[in-house]
C-alpha cells in the first residue's frame, strides 16, 4: 500500500538514543513553530543529510557513553554544518566525539537540580536567570568541554552542565529542557531553534491544511475514497481533511454498534455532517453486536467479538459501495486512515526505529483489504490534530473529545453487556461528562472513564427502604501521553454533584466510588 507521509518542510531531526522523551522533544519543537521528525541513532550522516535538516537535536538515553555497546552517533553528523543541540546523553556523545571528556565521578543528579548560568549565558541561555531549577537524570558528567567550546552553566556536581560553540553552531545541555519540570526548558529549545539556528516559527495548522489538501488531491486524483468514521478525533479530522480536498469523491461510513455514549450518533450524523458536508452512510448494527456479546463477561473475549463484528459490518458496507462505484465506472481505490506520528514511530516508521507495536487505526481492518492508504495526519501529534480540526471548523465536542476506546462502553461494563446495562452506564456517563464540562474541568483531565460494576450489587437506602443496586466507578486521570497517568484531584463539590445526580437520576445505581489508582500499577480502563 502506498503511504502518504512526508511534509515539504525541511525538518529539525531528533536523533533518538533510546530516551523515553524523544517524542516529547519533537513535540516541544513543534510547539515552537518548527517542524520536527524523529530518526534512530543508527542513521548515518549520509541518511541524515539526505533529509536536508535545518537543525539536529541529540536526545537523552539510558546508557553510559563509554560502556561497551552504548549507542553511537556517526561521527560525520557533527561535521554536516547543521546547527545541533545535545541533550543529556546526546550532550555527552557530542562532548566525547569532539575531544572533551566524560567521566563517571560517582556524583549523580536525578530530579530537580539548581543550575548556575555562567556569564551572559550565550545564545542558548541568554536572558535567563543566573540561578534556575533544571531537571537532571544522569550518573556521568562532562568533566571537560571540547576545545573551543564555552561553558555556559554548572551545578554543584557537574562543572560542565552546558556548553556552546557559536562558530560551529554546536550546543549542549546536561539537563532535560523538554520536560515541564525545567523552569526555562522551552526557552532553551526556542533559543536554539530561533536564535542559534535562525529558524522561523512557521509550522502551524493553516500551513499543514494547505499542504495536505494539495497532497491528497495529487494522490487521489479523480478516484473514489472511503473512510471509517468513528466519531473520535483522529478519524473525524482525517475525514474532514480528505473531504476538503476531494469533496463528494469521499464517502464516510459510521458503524453504530450500540456501545456508544449518549448523543454520539446524533453528534456525528448532525453536527459533524453539518460542519463538513461529507456524505455519510450510517450502519445500524446494534442488534448484531448485542447478540454476539450475549452471555460473555470475559473482557478479552468481549474485545475480540467487538473487533470481529466491526470488521464484518464494515466489509459488508464496503462491498455495497464498491458495487455502486463499479456501476458508476469508477472503483474505490483509496481508504482514509487516521494514523498519527506516534503510531508511525512506535511501529518502526520505515526509518529504523524500534518496532514497539503494530497499529490498525480503522477499527482493526484486515491487512488484506486492497486499498491505497490516505494518511493526512501521519506527521502529526494529537494536539496538532485537534488544532487542525478547529481550523477546519469541526464541532468542539468532537475536536476536544477525550480518548474513547474502540470497543466503547462494552469494556466499561464489568460483566455481561446487555441493552439494559448499556442504558444505565450511558446515563451515568452523560451526567459525569455534563458536570465536568459545567465545572470547566474538561481541559484539566486526560480522560474520565465511567465504569459500571454490573456483576456487583451493593446495599443502599433509597426512599425508606433498602436497595441492592450497582456501583458506578469514576476514573478521572491526568496524563500527557497515556503511557503513564495519575488520578485527577477533582474538587469535592464537583464529585458530590456527580454522585448525587447519578444516585438520584440513574435507576439501579445506589453507590458512586472514586478510583484513585495511578498508572502504573493500574491501567486507565478497567478492562
Amino acid at each position: 500500500m502506498t503511504q502518504q507521509t512526508e511534509t515539504s518542510q525541511r525538518p529539525v531531526l531528533v536523533v533518538d538514543f533510546g530516551a523515553q522523551y524523544a517524542q516529547l522533544i519533537a513535540r516541544r519543537v513543534r510547539e515552537a513553530g518548527v517542524y520536527s521528525e524523529i530518526v534512530p541513532h543508527t542513521a548515518t550522516a549520509a541518511e541524515i543529510a539526505a533529509k536536508s535538516p535545518v537543525g539536529i537535536i541529540l536526545s537523552g538515553g539510558p546508557s553510559s557513553v563509554y560502556e561497551e555497546g552504548a549507542p553511537q552517533l556517526d561521527t560525520g553528523v557533527l561535521e554536516l554544518g547543521v546547527p545541533t543541540l545535545g541533550i543529556c546523553y546526546g550532550f555527552q556523545v557530542m562532548a566525547q566525539q569532539l575531544g572533551g571528556e566524560v567521566a563517571h565521578t560517582g556524583l549523580r543528579e536525578y530530579g530537580a537540580t539548581d543550575a548556575a548560568v555562567t556569564g551572559d549565558g550565550g545564545v542558548l541561555l541568554g536572558g535567563q536567570p543566573a540561578e534556575q531549577n533544571v531537571w537532571m537524570s544522569h550518573g556521568d558528567q562532562v568533566s571537560r568541554a571540547p576545545e573551543g567550546f564555552e561553558v555556559l552553566a554548572s551545578t554543584s556536581a557537574t562543572r560542565v552542565a552546558a556548553f556552546a560553540s557559536d562558530e560551529r553552531r554546536l550546543y549542549g545541555v546536561q539537563w532535560h529542557p523538554e520536560v515541564k519540570h525545567t523552569d526555562y526548558g522551552q526557552n532553551v529549545l526556542e533559543n536554539f531553534l530561533h536564535k542559534a539556528a535562525g529558524l522561523p516559527a512557521d509550522w502551524n495548522s493553516g500551513n499543514v491544511i494547505a499542504e495536505q489538501v494539495e497532497r491528497i488531491r495529487a494522490q487521489i486524483g479523480s478516484g473514489r475514497v472511503i473512510s471509517a468514521l468513528s466519531g473520535g478525533v483522529d478519524s473525524a479530522v482525517s475525514t474532514a481533511l480528505v473531504h476538503k480536498a476531494v469533496g463528494d469523491q469521499l464517502t464516510a461510513i459510521f458503524v453504530d454498534h450500540g456501545l456508544l455514549r449518549k448523543g454520539e450518533r446524533e453528534q456525528v450524523e448532525q453536527d459533524y455532517v453539518a460542519s463538513t458536508g461529507v456524505r455519510l452512510i450510517t450502519i445500524d448494527a446494534r442488534e448484531r453486536f448485542l447478540t454476539a456479546l450475549a452471555g460473555v463477561s470475559d473482557p478479552e473475549q468481549k474485545r475480540k467479538i467487538i473487533g470481529r463484528e466491526f470488521i464484518r459490518t464494515f466489509e459488508e458496507a464496503e462491498k455495497a459501495l464498491i458495487a455502486e462505484a463499479e456501476a458508476d465506472g469508477e472503483p474505490i481505490r483509496f481508504l482514509v486512515q487516521g494514523t498519527l506520528y506516534p503510531d508511525v514511530v512506535e511501529s518502526g516508521g520505515g526509518a529504523g526505529t524500534a518496532n514497539i507495536k503494530s497499529h490498525h487505526n480503522v477499527g482493526g481492518l484486515p491487512e488484506d483489504l486492497q486499498f491505497e492508504l490516505v494518511e493526512p495526519l501521519r506527521t502529526l501529534f494529537k494536539d496538532e490534530v485537534r488544532a487542525i480540526g478547529r481550523e477546519l471548523g469541526l464541532p468542539e465536542a468532537i475536536v476536544g473529545r477525550q480518548p474513547f476506546p474502540g470497543p466503547g462502553l462494552g469494556i466499561r461494563i464489568v460483566g455481561e453487556v446487555t441493552a439494559d446495562r448499556l442504558e444505565i452506564l450511558r446515563d451515568a456517563d452523560a451526567i459525569a461528562r455534563e458536570e465536568l464540562t459545567r465545572a470547566g474541568l474538561d481541559n484539566e483531565i486526560w480522560q474520565c472513564p465511567v465504569v459500571l460494576l454490573a456483576d456487583v450489587r451493593s446495599v443502599g437506602v433509597q426512599g425508606d427502604g433498602r436497595t441492592y443496586g450497582h456501583p458506578i466507578v469514576l476514573r478521572p486521570v491526568s496524563s500527557e501521553d497515556a503511557m503513564t497517568a495519575d488520578w485527577t484531584r477533582l474538587p469535592y463539590d464537583v464529585l458530590s454533584r456527580i454522585s448525587n445526580r447519578i444516585t438520584n437520576e440513574v435507576r439501579e445505581v445506589n453507590r458512586v466510588v472514586l478510583d484513585v489508582t495511578s498508572k502504573p500499577p493500574g491501567t486507565i480502563e478497567w478492562e
